[in-house]
């Protein structure tokens, strides 16, 4: 799959985030060590942050491109920001899943859910709620709860979910995020705010293994990228693109 998306998206990310149901070791040493053995194998991950609730491990801004890596009290977090690859995203988060159990004692049980996100972001100095009506909605019944012609949209973001399994464990999201705030559409001054599209997968559920971890990646990795393709690009993503260089 490509990540060329610099002619539609601003920005493309890929991140992902494995849930935990007991609380992470606060032990200084283990988290540091964790840190360590990711810098070794990506030397540019090298900045160590901590913020409120969160410690993080960063790499430097480079042509809009970075990656990271943050512990909070019941999740691990990471995210590559404009990848010259998928490939190269990928290769970040397979490697929090083989090493991150390890550091910081994930027992299988403790698992609560795998998800991986692709991220869309489309810059759009207008109100993006009327973008996404525009570019999503236009026949929908919903179009006609606003009076277009004598009242603001102040806010339009669909959200739908569904399940790619019967045991509905597996599941995808797309949601829509416009970010307008009530204070720009009524000065009609709108801030360059991206519309932003998220695509999840999510596996949830305890494992039997810690290995099963790398294989439930593969799976999330397969179905994100053919649901991107055949569906939130042409269906989400070039519409919104369209709608955006038409106003």
């Amino acid at each position: 799959m490509t990540t060329s998306f610099t002619a539609i998206c601003s920005d493309f990310y890929v991140n992902q985030k494995l849930a935990l149901k007991m609380d992470l070791p606060p032990n200084r040493n283990t988290v540091l060590d964790m840190f360590d053995r990711v810098r070794r194998q990506l030397p540019f991950m090298d900045q160590f942050r901590r913020y409120d609730g969160e410690l993080a491990l960063e790499s430097v801004e480079s042509d809009a491109r970075y990656s990271w890596l943050a512990l909070r009290r019941t999740s691990i977090r990471s995210g590559w920001v404009n990848p010259r690859s998928i490939e190269e995203a990928y290769s970040l988060h397979q490697l929090i899943l083989e090493v991150a159990p390890y550091f910081l004692s994930i027992s299988p049980l403790d698992v609560d859910y795998l998800e991986l996100v692709f991220g869309f972001d489309l810059q759009a100095p207008m109100n993006r709620n009327e973008v996404v009506m525009s570019a999503l909605l236009p026949d929908s019944p919903l179009t006609a709860l606003v009076d277009h012609g004598r009242e603001s949209l102040l806010e339009a973001q669909p959200f739908v979910g569904f399940a790619l399994n019967e045991d509905c464990d597996l599941q995808a999201s797309v949601e829509v995020k416009t970010r307008t705030r009530t204070n720009e559409v009524s000065s009609g001054r709108f801030d360059e705010t991206p519309i932003s599209v998220f695509l999840t997968v999510r596996r949830s559920g305890p494992r039997t293994g810690l290995e099963d971890l790398i294989s439930d990646f593969g799976s999330l990795a397969g179905h994100i990228e053919r649901i991107a393709e055949d569906r939130v690009i042409p269906n989400v993503i070039m519409p919104l693109h369209e709608t955006i260089q038409s106003l």
